[in-house]
């Protein structure tokens, strides 16, 4: 299986701001002092807007779907939560924490992709866990090496281990689990996504070892990526602040491999680790210091990647 994509999709903001109801642990999340909301989602819009520019003249298929004001979705940027798309053809929707997220569902994104000339032969929906206050928030929980067949999960109060298991017996996929924290107030706490932490490229995997406390489970951790013949890139827990953890390896014109970041994960980097990375692909950052900053969430979180076959 492919491990990167030429098509992604991502969620133009309408309403964005801090969503009250996912900072209780994502501890990434800030109140932007003294900003009306109006601000706040204007600056979201230009960030969104700059960065799907930056994807698109590199030539990545960027498929733009509107948000709606019918609903109060502050979080609808982040898309790779609620839905992943597969090589077979199948579209996964996943189980929300928060309850205003569950608003971000539209299936009406699916005939956008449809219309595209993307198949979609099934659908698979885990959404029935929610009523029993059981998550599993997609590609953030989740962190995919479809070529050799492995999942990544930091288990937290949006990764259910069970749930987790039965993704990775529907979909073929060894599971690699373990815990990570970051620490709030001098308090070590779980880390909300595995995808904050943790990036896995085709020939690299970018990981914060230092979040995972137990060194039982980071030798674990580390011994798969190492079988797999990844260039291990480790990056601190300072770096994950800034969103260093949260990047995404995509194909543009010519399947030219891109590795995306935001602008502030970009310069929390150091010399080495860029040189370590640009041996990989070219980097490819934005600006989204507003959406970071409200939504808890970076460049790896807005794209939902389409792996669908085209008919």
């Amino acid at each position: 299986m492919k491990q990167t994509t030429n098509a992604i999709v991502m969620i133009r903001p309408v309403a964005f701001r801090m969503n009250e109801q996912t900072a209780v642990n994502n501890y990434y999340q800030k109140v932007l002092d003294g900003l009306l909301p109006s601000t706040v989602n204007a600056k979201a819009q230009q960030e969104f807007d700059a960065f799907v520019e930056k994807l698109r003249s590199v030539g990545v298929d960027v498929t733009v779907i509107e948000d709606t004001l019918e609903t109060d979705t502050p979080d609808s940027v982040f898309p790779n939560n609620w839905v992943s798309f597969h090589e077979n053809g199948e579209v996964v929707l996943y189980p929300m924490f928060a309850e205003n997220r569950r608003q971000e569902r539209r299936e009406d994104i699916l005939d956008v992709l449809e219309e595209k000339g993307f198949e979609i032969t099934d659908i698979m929906d885990y959404t029935s866990a929610e009523e029993d206050a059981v998550f599993l928030e997609g590609t953030g929980s989740l962190i995919l090496d479809r070529a050799n067949g492995k999942a990544y999960c930091a288990l937290s109060p949006r990764a259910d281990e069970e749930l987790f298991i039965e993704f990775c017996e529907d979909f073929d996929y060894a599971p690699v689990i373990f815990e990570a924290f970051q620490t709030v107030n001098g308090e070590r706490k779980l880390i909300y996504h595995t995808n904050v932490m943790m990036c896995i490229g085709e020939t690299f995997a970018v990981i914060c070892a230092d979040s995972i406390d137990d060194k039982k489970e980071r030798k674990m951790v580390l011994e798969n990526l190492k079988a797999d013949k990844k260039d291990i890139i480790l990056i601190t827990e300072a770096q994950v602040n800034n969103f260093a953890g949260n990047m995404l390896e995509v194909l543009g014109t010519n399947d030219k491999k891109y590795i995306v970041m935001s602008t502030s994960a970009y310069q929390s980097l150091s010399e080495k680790q860029i040189a370590q990375l640009e041996s990989h692909a070219e980097i490819l950052s934005s600006g989204l210091d507003a959406i970071e900053a409200c939504g808890g969430g970076s460049a790896r979180c807005m794209m939902a990647e389409v792996f669908l076959p085209r008919s």
